[in-house]
């Protein structure tokens, strides 16, 4: 069986829906195709099963800090044609209470069930015909003059174990690697290949890291302590550092800190951890030991009370504070209490790697932007081929940002194909 459509859709995730309620609701014929047979999975799990939906910081203003890209500004123009309060505004139209936990982050009162049950009436209204458990087998052109110049001919021909879909336009949202579990794959980026384009080799981002003699220095003894921290990695202009929580674990570290740092660390890269931000502990430790009588790790626990014991007592056992942990504060040497306030300013890291997709929250890499435009997601390569969300190279900050990249490329690529009548 041929279906005949003037937009095809793979991909039914966050992107690839509102894509499709948008260009349904102008009165297209829309398809929906994804070789999952439940859809939305990606939203269901997001935020805590709440789903951070969007930022606030992504309203009225340049929001390309918050990404990492080749081409990071490349997120400006679809940002600023639908931003978050333009998302916020269909939430409230579908009846859906949401607060802000912190630093702009929203998040369903409820379940993320209700974003996706919102987006699937959303394509109801537009009446787009949806096709799960669907894999495509093969994506051809129509190799005429006509296919291209005539908006009434199909360029694509789609071939699906559902059958075959004749399209004017073919919109990839197929995401990224995060999560294999719930059906990410590299299709998007294979067919990306297939049509020229070129790949940046696909990371995981938002993700634990690992770290080689961890339980040789007893760090895994404080799995579960989570404290605020300032995390930073890089050099230069390239240096990036975020004020976040972090949390231990048995063979690393993670929390919110370290997802947002992963996203810019590198292979062979150390990273640096402030645990007491703002606080000069060295100078602290070799200017308030005069006519001290406590001992080194009484005031050690003084000066660093946001700071649990255990790390503080695991610190002091190291080789190097061990022998002076019992010591009066006032007879140890200020070398040495220069070097303990600098470990716990500058805990200095080398990961040995990440727990790569299957725990990471996004993909770093993807389809390059450099052969996409950045106005309406149509790839310079290929008439009538959009890419939008995750699939490109781009990658959001953790709190929302992703989501609100997948709403933003999405309405940009729908505006431009609703453009071209048939």
């Amino acid at each position: 069986m041929t279906h005949f459509f003037h937009t095809v859709i793979i991909g039914a995730g966050a992107a690839g829906m509102l894509a499709a309620a948008r260009i349904g609701q102008t009165g297209h014929r829309v398809a929906l195709l994804d070789h999952a047979a439940k859809i939305g999975e990606k939203i269901r799990i997001s935020g805590g099963g709440r789903c951070n939906f969007t930022n606030r910081h992504l309203n009225g203003h340049d929001g390309s800090a918050y990404y990492v890209s080749q081409q990071p500004r490349f997120v400006r123009y679809a940002l600023s044609q639908f931003c978050a309060d333009d998302f916020v505004a269909l939430v409230e139209k579908h009846g859906i209470a949401y607060h802000e936990k912190h630093k702009g982050q929203l998040f369903c009162n409820g379940s993320a069930q209700e974003i996706i049950a919102m987006l699937q009436n959303e394509c109801a209204e537009g009446k787009v015909t949806w096709h799960t458990a669907c894999t495509v087998e093969n994506v051809e052109t129509f190799q005429t003059a006509s296919a291209d110049n005539d908006p009434r001919q199909p360029r694509f021909r789609i071939q699906t174990a559902q059958g075959i879909f004749h399209a004017r336009n073919l919109i990839v949202a197929t995401g990224g690697l995060a999560v294999p579990a719930i059906g990410a794959s590299p299709f998007g980026y294979e067919l990306a290949k297939q049509f020229g384009h070129s790949i940046v080799p696909p990371e995981a981002a938002l993700v634990p890291l690992r770290f080689e003699h961890w339980a040789e220095h007893g760090y895994d003894r404080l799995a579960g302590i989570a404290l605020p921290v300032r995390i930073s990695t890089g050099s230069g202009k390239a240096r990036m550092a975020f004020d976040e929580d972090l949390l231990f674990r048995h063979k690393g570290l993670s929390g919110p800190a370290v997802l947002q740092i992963s996203s810019y660390w590198h292979g062979g890269q150390t990273v640096d951890i402030d645990l007491m931000p703002d606080t000069d502990l060295a100078a602290a430790l070799c200017e308030g030991k005069a006519g001290q009588k406590i001992q080194l790790n009484t005031a050690l626990k003084s000066l660093c009370p946001t700071l649990p014991d255990r790390l503080l007592d695991t610190w002091l056992a190291l080789p190097e504070f061990a022998p002076y942990a019992a010591h009066k504060w006032a007879d140890v040497p200020n070398a040495v209490l220069t070097r303990l306030g600098h470990s716990l300013n500058r805990w200095t890291l080398l990961p040995s790697g990440s727990d790569g997709h299957k725990k990471a929250e996004a993909t770093r890499g993807g389809v390059n932007v450099k052969e996409i435009d950045p106005k309406t997601m149509q790839s310079k390569l290929q008439s009538g081929l959009y890419f939008i969300g995750e699939v490109i190279d781009i990658t959001g900050w953790l709190g929302g940002y992703n989501f609100q990249w997948a709403w933003s490329s999405a309405a940009c690529a729908a505006a431009a194909v609703c453009r071209e009548a048939v």
